[in-house]
């Protein structure tokens, strides 16, 4: 039960990380209902007051501006259609340090914009592009024209998340400027991270109604939900699974309670004799059972402990990432999840146990005495 819920909430936690580490817990740009999810944004300047607003909340840990537009990369052989994503030089590349596979993230000058950008391995691959190869990106404007640019591949990154690995490239907020004939404090959105996960739909609402009304504030499952709900779904499986062991276990343990009680059904047949009560006698048994009961659990944690950590230490349970979005199991261990466990386990064992004990009862002590 214990390896179960750890490789449970591993794989939550670290699916939800991906998902969270590239558009962050919240984004906040203008509001439009008939718009996809990760689309071109209709502009927004960047306004100082909501700004000092939304560091002002105690659960804001990063603020970063952010805006996207959508392009046709031209390889040797073959064109990929890309969402560009524009970050800013402050940007924080540690949030997605780990997606980074060859290369480096781009770099921004210190005059104009930059010309380098960062593509994913799956589309490199499609266009057989690698790093510091130059490319012609085509971007097309709202007029129905286009314009071409050059840029240089810095690096290349693998999320191992489909939606992200088929669709996003990162490069210099300031060209999507330029190209959208913005101003330099326009920018397509802010994506907030925050200190507590748990808290984003709070957060999320406080920010909704402190921005302007023009605005929006929408937590990363409300762009994802089909990610966060299939990651909802484990808890279910967990619970069966738990479900199941726990009963496998109750059988196993009522079975060996069985077993001592007819192994000692002479010494039960002489302790009535002598005037030992029923009630004295069950807890006798139920005294060893609870030996036996305690060694399983301390023996399983154990071996649970010593799993988790081979797992942490070396990985050696891999996964299919196109399917499960990482290639190795992650292990997530809580001691208050472990102690819930262990506590329930012994409990439930326990109470269950009561029942074979009532066996005791029934034996009568001129029988149980010649018992062979």
């Amino acid at each position: 039960m214990i390896v179960t819920v750890a490789f449970t909430t591993g794989f939550q936690y670290a699916v939800s990380q991906k998902v969270l580490s590239f558009w962050g817990d919240i984004r906040v740009q203008h509001y439009e209902a008939s718009k996809a999810a990760i689309a071109e944004e209709t502009p927004i300047e960047k306004n100082d007051t909501v700004l000092q607003v939304l560091r002002d909340n105690k659960e804001v840990k990063t603020i970063q501006a952010f805006a996207t537009k959508n392009a046709i990369i031209k390889g040797s052989e073959s064109i990929e259609g890309v969402l560009l994503k524009g970050v800013e030089k402050s940007y924080d590349f540690n949030n997605i340090n780990s997606f980074l596979k060859e290369g480096s993230w781009l770099h921004f000058p210190d005059s104009g914009y930059s010309n380098e950008i960062n593509l994913s391995t799956y589309t490199a691959n499609r266009l057989k592009i690698k790093v510091k190869d130059k490319i012609i990106i085509y971007f097309i404007q709202s007029d129905g024209s286009h314009r071409v640019r050059a840029m240089t591949v810095a690096g290349l990154f693998k999320t191992g998340i489909e939606d992200y690995d088929k669709l996003i490239a990162i490069a210099d907020i300031k060209m999507i400027q330029r190209l959208n004939n913005w101003k330099e404090n326009e920018i397509g959105g802010y994506e907030i991270f925050i200190k507590d996960y748990h808290k984003l739909d709070t957060v999320s609402n406080q920010i909704a109604a402190q921005v302007p009304s023009a605005w929006n504030s929408r937590t990363i499952r409300q762009v994802y939900p089909y990610i966060f709900d299939w990651l909802d779904l484990q808890d279910t499986t967990i619970a069966i699974a738990i479900i199941i062991i726990m009963i496998v276990a109750t059988l196993n343990l009522v079975t060996c309670l069985i077993v001592l009680v007819l192994d000692r059904t002479k010494m039960i047949g002489i302790l009535k004799a002598i005037g030992a009560p029923n009630s004295s006698i069950q807890k006798i048994f139920l005294y060893h059972v609870s030996i036996i009961t305690i060694s399983g659990i301390l023996l399983g944690n154990l071996l649970a402990f010593l799993l988790c950590w081979l797992q942490t230490k070396y990985g050696f349970i891999t996964l299919p990432e196109d399917a499960y979005f990482i290639s190795t199991a992650v292990v997530k261990l809580s001691w208050q999840q472990v102690l819930v466990v262990d506590a329930g386990t012994l409990a439930i064992c326990f109470l269950v146990l009561i029942i074979p004990t009532l066996v005791i009862r029934k034996i009568q002590p001129s029988r149980a005495v010649q018992f062979r």
